[in-house]
């Protein structure tokens, strides 16, 4: 199974691009299957991770208070 430890740490932007990356090589089916294999599932954390990321930006963009002289302030959101 790959390793999740290392995918905490990324950005969503790094994480994306790791993911477009993998994605390329199982498209090529250059890969042989256990590299592919592996791929795979280091794929699904990425795309797990990433999921998670946008979850959290848009539970933040939601918490935006808006009054009436605009925006008043902002409640971060939890990256747990």
């Amino acid at each position: 199974m790959a390793d999740a430890t290392d995918i905490d740490g990324l950005s969503f932007e790094q994480a994306l691009a790791e993911l477009e990356r993998i994605v390329g090589q199982l498209e090529s089916g250059q890969a042989p299957l256990e590299a592919s294999i592996t791929l795979y599932e280091r794929g699904a954390l990425l795309k797990s991770h990433c999921e998670t990321r946008l979850e959290a930006a848009r539970l933040r963009v939601e918490k935006i208070v808006v009054g009436a002289g605009g925006i008043t302030g902002v409640e971060p959101a939890e990256f747990n």
